[in-house]
């Protein structure tokens, strides 16, 4: 998927959120120290899955249609 506005590919985190949310301070800490380098932010990162569920790509379609 790709931003309407500048055509750049969508990613997010492969993180999911409850595992995020029971991290404790130092893990969060790694996390970010993780998402730091560009390398492995590489393997941490995945095509963004749940635009159909957003708003901008409902009123994206309603635009079109």
């Amino acid at each position: 998927m790709t931003c309407p506005k500048c055509g750049g590919a969508i990613i997010e985190l492969r993180i999911p959120y409850m595992d995020y949310v029971c991290m404790d301070m130092a893990q969060r800490s790694a996390f970010k120290e993780q998402c730091a380098d560009k390398e492995q932010l590489k393997e941490l990162s995945t095509t963004y899955r749940m635009y159909k569920y957003s708003k901008w790509y409902k009123e994206l379609n309603n635009q079109h249609c």
